[in-house]
């Protein structure tokens, strides 16, 4: 999908030299692929940590599945 936006050149530059893309299009979209995922995580995390989820297993239970 094709949008307009403004950024400034600036953020710009410094966008394509975190992702390493060369081309602007691709470096936006790695960038903002990659706060979606960030902000998903981190809601994962609070709720995880608010106890939304109900494991049916303890802790101890979890560690041992490796063994």
């Amino acid at each position: 999908m094709r949008i307009t936006i403004e950024i400034e050149e600036a953020v710009l530059e410094e966008v394509e030299k975190i992702t390493g893309e060369k081309k602007r299009s691709p470096a936006v979209a790695k960038i903002v692929e990659d706060f979606v995922k960030r902000t998903r995580a981190k809601e994962f995390g609070r709720r995880l940590r608010e106890g939304a989820f109900d494991y049916p297993m303890t802790n101890e239970e979890v560690e041992g599945l490796d063994r």
